[in-house]
């Protein structure tokens, strides 16, 4: 950290609700914050999702966590989201704690009182470590502020923000309509201990001319009692990675006509979609999200992506048909490709023998893969590195990472996809079809022009992409966030805590 910056107050961002924009605000302020000569980092106490990533040391954080450290030009840490919640059902999900899977919890368990300290427990050492590494701490609600039915076993948003001692900007998404409703009775929910930490409002995804807005922001000024620092425009053009699958609802649906098709099989448990972004940003290329069958026809590529539940998702893969639809085009010499749970899901058999996706079972696969896979315990999670040989002879080099439960096993004559780093083979190959556990596989330029010809020399580097939307992201927050104001509500009075 650089020693010379004077030592600022943890940052909150705090939503009226979920998909305001907290997340991309977050990433946005740790690049100008970054900018600016601090040392930032993000928190989020609590997170709530099926897109997740890899630390450098084998751990597992939600994702978004992991893209604000990137825009903070830091390597991701377990502190950074030291509780990870991944749903299996409506009622149950994997909690993932300091970057471990320690179990799958009832709603009823997870919401225990004394479960609930335990964790409220950890989290907060979890800040306290990392607020003494880095400065400031750009931290994250989840959800609604004022959710006041859950305050009592809440450890991630106003309570969280009185243990750092934030300053509160709460954001308010004003494309859905309701703002001034919703940012007063965010506010106003609030008991005085929190409702003092709240020092600003960012009123987020305005369409149109903000002048239009000026009257609307001295009233939610008035009507709050706390300044609105800033009015942020929609921003269509800026690509940040989505971690809430609540984004695939505005994804494209079906082929396009003169494009290379990519359809992505919308699984009701998909999780890592991330996956595809490179492929979202390469011109040419439309990605479509589909769960009918009937919209495979016309695609150049297919995807089976992962998920939390795979036996699950298999099953409805078979009941809509979506299963006859894969195996009939893969048959035709369509490229299917399988990641995590969609390389399980092609294989001949699933065995749950300890029903760790919730109830004992053994289901028969898509059988495009000579492979069997038994869901087990252990869970695996890493970055690694990867070599394989194309068809032609081409030898390709990639990267990426693992995470995923259960242990899949090849035939014997079957034929791998790939070698890792350290010498052990990953995924399986068949003619057209193609099974890795590696998220991040299709991030690789050269595999992409390996499955898609089309597209050699079209797949731009996605990392130097990343970081000038992130540069992008900061530029505009500047020109509508008043950051003067900002820094003041962040200044410690001695300039030291």
């Amino acid at each position: 950290m650089n020693t010379a910056m004077r030592r600022l107050r943890p940052l909150m961002l705090g939503g009226t609700g979920s998909d305001v924009g907290k997340s991309m605000l977050a990433a946005g302020l740790c690049r100008i914050f970054r900018q600016d000569g601090y040392a930032p980092a993000p928190f989020k106490a609590q997170n709530m999702a099926l897109n997740s990533y890899a630390t450098p040391e084998g751990f597992e954080i939600g994702r978004a966590q992991a893209v604000q450290a990137e825009a903070a030009g830091i390597d991701c840490h377990t502190d950074m989201n030291p509780l990870l919640l991944k749903p299996q059902g409506d009622s149950t999900c994997q909690i993932v704690v300091d970057g471990v899977a320690a179990g799958t919890y009832s709603s009823a368990r997870l919401y225990d009182s004394e479960v609930r300290a335990e964790l409220r427990g950890g989290v907060c050492k979890a800040f306290d470590r990392l607020s003494s590494r880095y400065n400031p701490i750009v931290m994250e609600g989840a959800g609604s502020v004022a959710e006041i039915n859950l305050r009592e076993s809440d450890i991630v948003n106003m309570p969280m923000a009185a243990y750092a001692d934030a300053a509160v900007l709460l954001v308010a998404d004003i494309d859905r309509g309701g703002v001034f409703a919703s940012a007063y009775g965010s506010v106003m929910l609030q008991p005085p201990e929190y409702r003092r930490l709240i020092k600003g409002i960012i009123v987020n995804k305005f369409r149109g001319d903000m002048r239009l807005f000026d009257s609307g922001r001295r009233m939610l000024e008035e009507c709050c009692g706390v300044p609105v620092v800033g009015v942020v425009p929609y921003m269509a053009d800026i690509h940040i990675e989505d971690e809430d699958s609540v984004v695939l609802g505005g994804k494209r649906v079906a082929p396009m006509p003169g494009a290379v098709n990519v359809a992505v099989v919308r699984l009701p448990h998909i999780s890592n979609f991330t996956d595809f972004n490179v492929l979202e940003h390469t011109p040419g290329v439309n990605v479509y999200y589909t769960a009918e069958a009937g919209a495979l026809v016309g695609a150049d590529m297919i995807v089976i992506p992962g998920t939390k539940t795979t036996i699950s998702d298999l099953r409805w893969l078979k009941a809509t048909g979506m299963d006859e639809a894969i195996t009939g085009l893969a048959a035709d010499g369509l490229p299917v490709v399988g990641i995590c749970g969609g390389y399980q899901m092609m294989g001949r058999v699933i065995d749950d023998p300890e029903g760790y996706e919730g109830e004992t079972d053994c289901v028969e696969g898509l059988g495009l893969l000579p492979v069997t896979t038994v869901i087990s315990a252990d869970k695996q999670t890493r970055r690694i590195a990867f070599e394989m040989t194309t068809d032609a002879g081409a030898c390709i080099v990639g990267n990426g990472y693992e995470i995923h439960m259960g242990r899949t096993r090849l035939d014997q004559d079957a034929i791998a996809l790939s070698m890792l780093s350290d010498g052990t083979a990953d995924g399986c190959r068949n003619g057209n079809c193609y099974g890795t556990y590696i998220h991040g596989f299709l991030d690789n330029s050269e595999v992409i022009a390996w499955l898609l010809p089309r597209l050699s020399g079209c797949v731009a580097d996605y990392g130097a992409y990343r970081q000038r939307q992130y540069d992008t992201l900061a530029a505009r927050l500047r020109e509508c966030l008043d950051m003067n104001m900002i820094y003041r509500m962040i200044s410690y009075d001695r300039g030291t805590r």
